[in-house]
């Protein structure tokens, strides 16, 4: 890369460290202020907006804005497998639930999703790093989809589960998602990790097409075209 590339990469990252922290001061001052409180008994619309506006901007500029979509093409498989690692956090619902501040037709499917793809992260990244052509595999590509799969169903759930007589009590709702603190893990952190899984799937799908083989460089992945071996 020259020195003009180098430039335009790092200017890349600091916009895309700026956006992320600005999104979430926007979502903790929009939660505190009560903003993705819907109506009683409504659909959580405000929530629904929260999770997709930031994951429609991040695809338009994928596909509108070559230096972006160049980052997100390149970004390191290994780190976007350990954030979402985070996700094991996801047992705090079940905690919720026994405490009776979460309905269980949203927490258990959440929570035991999240923790799925939390525990097995670790195994992603160690499969990575012994073997880079796993990043172009089946079970990579599975992995990933999984995880889309498992936000998709946890903020349909949530969506049930925040109108009175879907929750397996009818008193708790999953309210308590659409205010301050709970309200950063649909208004931030689930489409941040959609975003990642996303990335992950385009830059496997790139090295396929483009017949391309994997190695580690130090703490990094870089993929190349070698003559006469098949795409991985």
């Amino acid at each position: 890369m020259n020195g003009s590339g180098r430039i335009t990469d790092k200017r890349t990252k600091t916009s895309v460290s700026v956006v992320l922290l600005l999104w979430l001061a926007v979502a903790v001052i929009l939660g505190t202020g009560g903003t993705f409180v819907g109506a009683p008994g409504a659909l959580p619309l405000p929530i629904l907006m929260g999770v997709l506006a930031p994951l429609i901007v991040f695809l338009v500029a994928f596909w509108t804005a070559g230096s972006f979509r160049d980052f997100v093409l390149s970004g390191d498989l290994t780190l976007m497998a350990g954030i979402q690692a985070r996700r094991f956090g996801g047992l705090g619902f079940i905690a919720l639930y026994v405490y009776g501040v979460l309905p269980g037709l949203f927490a258990w499917p959440a929570g035991l999703g999240d923790m799925a793809i939390g525990v097995t992260a670790p195994l992603v990244i160690l499969a990575l790093r012994r073997n880079p052509a796993f990043a172009g595999g089946s079970l990579f590509l599975v992995w990933n989809l999984l995880g889309i799969l498992d936000l998709v169903v946890a903020v349909s759930l949530g969506t049930l589960s925040s109108m009175p007589g879907f929750g397996i009590s009818g008193a708790i709702t999953a309210f308590p998602m659409a205010v301050m603190p709970l309200v950063l893990v649909p208004a931030f952190f689930v489409p941040l990790f959609v975003m990642l899984h996303i990335a992950s799937l385009l830059q496997a799908k790139q090295l396929r097409e483009a017949g391309k083989v994997c190695s580690w460089t130090g703490p990094a992945l870089r993929c190349g075209p070698v003559e006469g071996v098949k795409g991985v």
